[in-house]
């Protein structure tokens, strides 16, 4: 993975395909000449949407990627064990301030969790992200652990309403997305 992975600046999907190569272990559609976001609402639209989700998550820079994993499993709060919760304020508390020592100390406790629920993927996600944790060795960027936790997530979710939640859910990515775009572009003036 290079370091322009987890940077906006995307002119098309096949970009964020050629600077971040992990994304094809996470997805089967090809990468197309079309501007980002025009490709994930059509993934969105397509035979596989859950797909949107994936390249949503690597699109990302990693801290919002996590940000964002955070804020559609709270969506899902009532669906998610307690340990979930706890999991998520952990994160919560890690994305708002992840210099904080007592931060890192808290998700440096969690970090041994294994990932077999949607908030322990988020945890990964974070710690993949820090690089006081060390965990580049993994060989997955942090999106491949949104991705994760934000599918385990919809799991859960009925099927009658799996779609609906599911577009909220890149559709929230998407917002985040242009955000982000719009602070990097503020920032570089």
């Amino acid at each position: 993975m290079t370091a322009m992975a987890n940077e906006l600046g995307y002119r098309s999907a096949r970009d964020l395909f050629l600077a971040c190569p992990a994304i094809a272990r996470d997805m089967k559609s090809p990468a197309a000449d079309r501007p980002p976001l025009e490709f994930c609402r059509t993934l969105l639209a397509g035979r596989v949407p859950e797909e949107a989700v994936t390249f949503c998550a690597y699109l990302l820079p990693d801290q919002a990627a996590v940000w964002w994993g955070h804020e559609c499993l709270s969506h899902l709060a009532e669906l998610l064990a307690e340990r979930d919760l706890r999991l998520l304020a952990i994160v919560h508390d890690w994305v708002r301030e992840p210099d904080n020592p007592h931060h890192r100390a808290a998700l440096s406790d969690v970090t041994d969790v294994s990932p077999a629920t949607p908030a322990a993927w988020i945890v990964l996600a974070a710690a993949w992200r820090d690089p006081t944790f060390n965990m580049a060795s993994t060989g997955f960027p942090a999106a491949h652990a949104v991705n994760a936790g934000i599918l385990t997530g919809l799991a859960s979710v009925s099927l009658a309403d799996r779609f609906a939640v599911l577009s909220a859910f890149v559709e929230m990515g998407i917002q985040i997305v242009e955000m982000e775009a719009q602070r990097l572009s503020a920032a570089a003036y």
